[in-house]
């Protein structure tokens, strides 16, 4: 009989609860970067990109793809080596700091990309994006990894969905204050609250849509602050008797291990293969709504809060239900509404909903969202972002649950591994399909068989609710 954790060796000692003002802080992370991925991956910058920088829509959604493959790729080749430096040398923090640095660097360099740039500026702006991603990604590895320690295994769920949503709350935020405070509503004077520009933007060289690189930078400098100060990190090991592996021979063991661990490598390849989806779903969702239907920075700014908004409650109801029902059962159960939801948007185009059921094209115009197309979008929009956040934040706690607790690090390491060796698939698929097809929807159709997958893969994953 396959035991629970299949033969993973756990600390026997007993993890008490942080402070509150250490587990708050801990949470700040989340807080701090997310306004990267709401702003530039989602809903602002990247579709500002396909459509205004690059010289179509479809070379704009080929050249963030391909961008997006790389930044995938060092992930994976990264991740797991850093977790095991990590591991072997004790602290964390030093870590996140530098590789803060680079995060803020790149995100600076995304004030270049004016519209019609020269291709060697896109080409640099690429780059920017891509340390960016390659920065916060390998950031959360170290986050993750801390976050064991700070609650009791029972308590992982909610800590977990918790930190998620206030993640959600950061990037709602910051849009808020980008839509609300500081960019004009297009060809008009006011912003989308009725109040006068805190930043003087020229339109005409889309300042607005270019600025959210250096807000994200700047969010993320300040709100990271009481991570570094109140969250506690690793203590160094100081017993000079024990001979200290390399980082290459530690990773190599870790790796050797696995296939006492069957559940827990089932579920790194399962992960692998849905995370894969859902990243193609957030890299292009924005970008296909944004063609479709034309949408500018104000219909950009609206689908991004409500999606922010719902993602945040998914997360908080998400996190409750992984410490009641089990991570397992939270993650195929959203991983099926997921692909639902999924299929719903692809069925959608500007005379077209569930493929075949003709409506009215958005008129000229028009007001936000008044277009039947428009709304069944929105609607399975928001369908994907009630449970995205529920499997990122499950997935998170199962990995916490399962791993050995002294190379916690190392195996969130391979979490990042499996959520990016082949990260770079799924979107250089959909560049791949949709350059040669002509076609952004049935670029994106890609995406589905990663979920499907994924979803079954995890039936065979063995946790201590299945025991």
């Amino acid at each position: 009989m396959t035991t629970p954790f299949d033969g993973a060796s756990h600390a026997a000692e007993t993890i008490e609860r942080a402070p509150l003002r250490a587990r708050a802080s801990w949470m700040l992370f989340d807080w701090a970067a997310q306004p990267y991925y709401t702003l530039v991956q989602t809903f602002l910058f990247a579709p500002y990109f396909a459509n205004a920088v690059a010289e179509n829509a479809v070379t704009g959604q080929s050249l963030w793809g391909y961008a997006a493959a790389v930044a995938g790729l060092l992930i994976a080749i990264l991740s797991p080596f850093l977790g095991a430096m990590a591991d072997g040398r004790g602290r964390r923090k030093p870590w996140m700091a530098g590789l803060a640095m680079i995060f803020l660097a790149g995100l600076s360099t995304l004030w270049m990309a004016t519209p019609g740039a020269s291709t060697a500026t896109i080409m640099l702006v690429l780059a920017g994006f891509i340390i960016a991603t390659l920065a916060a990604e390998l950031m959360g590895v170290f986050s993750n990894s801390i976050m064991t320690g700070l609650v009791p295994k029972d308590e992982l769920g909610r800590l977990s969905g918790t930190g998620w949503a206030v993640g959600y709350f950061g990037g709602l935020a910051s849009l808020a204050l980008v839509a609300g405070f500081l960019v004009p509503l297009p060809g008009e004077a006011k912003t989308l609250l009725g109040l006068d520009p805190l930043l003087q933007l020229n339109a005409a060289e889309r300042q607005g849509d270019r600025i959210t690189g250096p807000i994200a930078a700047l969010w993320f400098a300040i709100f990271i602050i009481p991570f570094f100060l109140f969250v506690p990190d690793k203590r160094p090991v100081t017993n000079s008797t024990v001979e200290r592996k390399s980082a290459g021979a530690e990773l190599l063991d870790t790796l050797k291990s696995l296939p006492s661990m069957p559940s827990l490598l089932i579920f790194l390849i399962a992960r692998m293969l849905y995370t894969d989806g859902l990243t193609a779903i957030f890299t292009f969702g924005g970008i296909y709504g944004a063609s479709v239907f034309s949408w500018g920075p104000l219909e950009l700014g609206i689908f991004g809060i409500v999606l922010t908004l719902v993602g945040a409650f998914g997360a908080l109801i998400g996190g409750r239900l992984d410490d009641k029902l089990g991570p397992k059962t939270v993650i195929i159960g959203a991983l099926l509404i997921l692909l639902a939801g999924a299929i719903g948007i692809l069925s959608v185009d500007k005379n077209h909903i569930l493929f075949s059921t003709e409506v009215a094209a958005k008129a000229a115009g028009s007001k936000p969202f008044s277009s039947t197309g428009e709304q069944a979008f929105l609607l399975f929009a928001v369908i994907v972002g009630l449970v995205a956040a529920p499997v990122q934040a499950a997935s998170r706690s199962l990995l916490a649950r399962l791993a050995p607790a002294e190379k916690m690090t190392q195996f969130f390491g391979l979490f990042a591994f499996s959520g990016k060796v082949t990260a770079f698939l799924a979107p250089f698929l959909v560049a791949f399909v949709t350059q040669y097809s002509g076609s952004q929807r049935i670029g994106m159709s890609a995406v589905l068989a990663f979920l499907v997958i994924g979803a079954a893969m995890m039936l065979f994953v063995r946790t201590s609710k299945d025991a």
